[in-house]
């Protein structure tokens, strides 16, 4: 079996893959401060919550994005699963060239994606995760990781919304209210950071895709990406399953 882990700044996915089957995955949170042990007791209890055992573990790929993470499971697959992880990096899939001036500050995750992303649809993409932070990646035709662009996330901006005016309450972000001119505080504040975000994202993909001189397919993935898909209008797809699906095929590769 095949263990993907994309580790996240808030978030950790685990997945458990059978040849091309996804068996099973979980959602976690990121801590920076476990042990490998700890680790292991959180995992190995996942594992056999689905008699899994960790035996049938034959090869562990990881995308992180977290540093003082890597050094807690690269113990952690050594001790426990007895081999050493592949971290993803811009060298990891020949299939995608990375453009970027320099390959090695493209993030794990953004590579995994693109991959996932282009091995499904085969076309020009922009891909757009709704993470800790937010991110848009540009795919070319031929499957050539072309750049992008980063900005805070959805959740960090509404924080600090929140802990910068003082008489601003913190608010859900899981539901758009119900127009755009908000008849109280709550409605207003969640207006503007919802519909706003939106407008923000379709005006990023309309500059992509100027720039790419194509008509690339928009993909979402990422906790918030249904919620965006249903106020942003250029979202075409939603594919949550995206980061673990480009681990699977980086994992192929290797």
């Amino acid at each position: 079996m095949l263990l993907v882990i994309d580790v996240g700044n808030t978030h950790t996915v685990i997945g458990v893959y059978k040849k091309t089957s996804l068996m099973h995955h979980w959602r976690i949170r990121t801590e920076r401060n476990s042990t490998e042990d700890e680790f292991d007791l959180l995992f190995s209890g996942l594992l056999l919550q689905k008699g899994i055992k960790m035996d049938k573990i034959s090869r562990t790929v990881i995308s992180c994005v977290v540093p003082p993470v890597v050094g807690i499971l690269d113990d952690l697959c050594r001790k426990y699963l007895g081999h050493a992880p592949h971290w993803v990096d811009a060298g990891s899939y020949e299939g995608m060239p990375v453009l970027y001036t320099n390959p090695d500050e493209v993030g794990a995750d953004r590579i995994v994606n693109a991959v996932g992303a282009y091995h499904r649809f085969n076309e020009s993409l922009v891909i757009i995760d709704f993470g800790t932070a937010t991110t848009f990646d540009a795919v070319s035709q031929r499957g050539e990781y072309i750049g992008g662009a980063i900005s805070p996330g959805l959740a960090i901006s509404s924080e600090a919304l929140f802990q910068k005016a003082s008489k601003l309450p913190r608010v859900a972000l899981f539901n758009p209210p119900p127009e755009t001119i908000g008849k109280n505080t709550i409605h207003s504040i969640q207006s503007g950071l919802i519909f706003g975000y939106a407008a923000m994202v379709d005006g990023m993909v309309a500059r992509f895709k100027k720039e790419m001189g194509s008509n690339p397919k928009v993909i979402a993935t990422g906790g918030l990406a249904g919620m965006m898909a249903d106020v942003a209008q250029s979202i075409e797809v939603v594919d949550k399953g995206l980061t673990l699906e480009g681990l699977r095929i980086i994992g192929e590769s290797i």
